[in-house]
């Protein structure tokens, strides 16, 4: 008997779940979610309008609309940059703020063109035509990137956050129209409200940390209220609902200096943004390319371009939401999305930005001085990766804050200049910006600067000139990235053609890792020592950079104690990539704890100390080695608004 087949049961394909930054969380987390986001940004989104009209002199009424137009603007600028459309919008969960580094060039703009709502409608010009520039220039940036190292982006931030300590001070005695620096209430508002941000930031943690400026603002508000020196008549005056026009303060007006001014901002916070892209990429493990980039800078574009047509300002990634999504381990673009919604809705109510604007000048001063004191730190933190052996490095950073201070201290000077002009030495930051990335370019990449430090004549090689040169030139040229014998060097030129600078620096790597034992310990041998006599340039520049050429008599014993133990056991020399650690006392750890290897582990881990080098010397040596890299170290967790 035959028995009938049974019905094949087509197995059912497991649905693929979606990167948990695609992922749509349930509507209550993400409302709950999105307003934490909200709270954490909104101090930080209202200051830039609020500092623009004390500084240019718009009325409370004005300032109540600028308000609710930057906000309105911010939300639509986190949706487009989260949720994204055609090649716009990075869609990752960075939500958008107005870029404090448009503050003091906006109010040099403005006064230039008289003050006022005068002033307000030259600055939307030039925001206008800045963000149509970022738009259109955003496929091609990355290939700018490699202009702005840290030494440039350092700089640049470091002026930005002392630039902007005057505008902080000028608010903590009372602000541009009623400053009295020997008024005492006002001295308590802005040192009590400095005080609650500190100890907030030092007893709390995680979210109560993110919001430390904003209950500062709210405490030191309500004290200023209970002793009379608040007023919030304007709140009742104010209506519920009230929507933002385009162009509500008049037709933009365009100046030639105001948008060179403007694009200079824009191109600063592009470096700014593509740092921030790539941090959040990493938080959320989602690989980040040079098309999300172009994506990411394509949404500043728009929305500057739509904050100049709704009167609000230039439009950047906020590295405050970038630390909140890697605290709160909530990686879903979504709630970024929900954030913008609420942050639209907030824009739609004109009673909350006459709330915001009763806000005492004291109390508004105090927190200024924590935000902006913060982003001189950061710029001092990414200054900390620049070889200042390169006296080039010196003369870069010094004259670009030398300038920058002196416009800040003394803004009229730019008075004495023609009309073109006073735009940019109108504002220190602009001025600073300017002069750090020019002489950046002429000591960095113009002419036949010298590539290492140490090494003066040197050109920097690129790789079309790399792929033309024969074995002996390509040897000459590569054979400092190693010391002693060339074997691997040239073993590396048989690579050729190289397709990029990527597959030229893994040719070198390949064949030193690749080479026989014995030619690996004979290029082991010709180290030197380390705070010993160095025997070339090349090691001179690297034991610089660590200062193990100045170490004391002590310090000097400990070394050639430890290299003593060292040979003594392994038979070569100490090799450390000294430029990867801190301090003298991190390499003698480091070398205290390598003690304690096999012969085998030990022999591997110099090898891999030898590529340390090479790596390090090859980035300076070869043009474009690694800009992608390079901008995202000089940016990486930063923000400079």
């Amino acid at each position: 008997m035959r028995v009938p087949d049974r019905p094949t049961r087509k197995r059912s394909t497991p649905a693929r779940r979606p990167h948990p930054v695609d992922e749509v969380l349930p509507v209550g987390k993400l409302a709950i979610y999105g307003v934490q986001h909200v709270l954490a940004f909104y101090a930080g989104a209202v200051i830039v309008p609020i500092l623009l009209a004390g500084a240019i002199g718009l009325s409370e009424r004005e300032l109540i609309h600028l308000i609710n137009a930057d906000l309105f603007t911010c939300g639509i600028a986190s949706i487009i940059q989260s949720v994204g459309f055609w090649k716009v919008g990075v869609r990752l969960p960075l939500l958008q703020g107005v870029t404090f580094t448009a503050v003091s060039p906006m109010i040099a703009i403005a006064l230039a063109a008289g003050g006022g709502t005068d002033g307000l409608l030259v600055i939307y010009g030039s925001v206008i035509v800045a963000g149509l520039f970022t738009f259109l220039i955003a496929p091609w940036f990355s290939k700018l990137i490699r202009f702005f190292p840290p030494v440039v982006t350092g700089t640049v931030i470091t002026i930005i956050g002392l630039a902007l300590l005057p505008v902080a001070a000028l608010d903590a005695v009372g602000g541009g129209s009623n400053p009295d620096p020997t008024h005492g209430r006002y001295l308590a508002y802005a040192l009590g409200t400095l005080a609650v941000i500190v100890v907030i930031q030092r007893v709390f943690r995680g979210f109560a940390a993110t919001v430390a400026v904003l209950i500062g603002l709210v405490l030191g508000t309500a004290v200023a209220w209970l002793l009379g020196d608040v007023s919030f008549s304007s709140v009742g005056d104010s209506s519920w609902f009230g929507v933002t026009t385009p162009f509500y303060f008049g037709w933009p007006q365009f100046a030639g200096a105001a948008i060179v001014s403007m694009i200079v901002v824009m191109l600063i916070t592009a470096v700014e943004t593509t740092g921030d892209v790539f941090a959040t990429g990493e938080i959320v493990d989602k690989r980040v390319g040079k098309e999300d980039v172009a994506r990411a800078l394509r949404a500043d574009g728009l929305a500057t371009t739509i904050g100049g047509v709704l009167n609000s300002f230039p439009y950047t990634c906020f590295a405050e939401n970038v630390g909140l999504v890697r605290l709160t381990r909530v990686k879903s673009r979504h709630v970024v999305a929900a954030a913008g919604v609420f942050m639209i809705v907030i824009g739609l109510i004109p009673k909350a930005g006459a709330v915001v604007a009763s806000i005492p000048h004291p109390v508004l001063g105090g927190a200024a001085l924590a935000m902006f004191a913060t982003v001189a730190v950061v710029g001092v933190q990414t200054l900390s990766r620049v070889d200042f052996h390169d006296h080039r490095n010196v003369v870069i950073v010094g004259t670009s804050l030398g300038l920058a201070m002196f416009v800040t201290a003394q803004p009229d000077v730019a008075k004495a200049l023609p009309g073109w002009a006073q735009i940019i030495f109108g504002s220190g930051i602009t001025l600073g910006s300017i002069t750090a990335i020019l002489l950046n370019v002429v000591f960095h990449h113009v002419g036949r600067g010298p590539a290492i430090a140490g090494a003066p004549g040197e050109p920097t090689l690129r790789l079309n000139a790399i792929n033309r040169m024969g074995r002996d030139e390509f040897v000459a040229a590569f054979g400092r990235l190693f010391q002693g014998p060339t074997d691997v060097v040239g073993r590396a030129y048989d690579r050729k053609p190289f397709a990029d600078t990527g597959a030229l620096r893994t040719a070198f790597q390949e064949a030193l890792f690749s080479a026989p034992r014995e030619e690996q310990e004979a290029l082991m041998a010709a180290y030197p020592d380390l705070g010993g006599d160095p025997l070339d340039d090349d090691s001179l520049a690297d034991q610089e950079c660590a200062g193990l050429t100045r170490l004391a008599d002590a310090d000097r014993d400990e070394f050639a104690s430890l290299a003593a133990a060292y040979r003594e056991r392994f038979g070569i020399p100490l090799i450390v990539c000294v430029r990867e650690h801190p301090d003298r006392a991190a390499i003698l750890a480091e070398g205290l704890r390598r003690l304690g290897n096999s012969p085998a582990q030990e022999h591997a881990a110099a090898l891999i100390e030898i590529a340390k080098v090479a790596n390090r010397r090859f980035e300076t040596l070869v043009a474009e080695a690694n800009p992608i890299a390079a901008a995202r170290a000089a940016s990486f967790g930063t923000s400079a608004r």
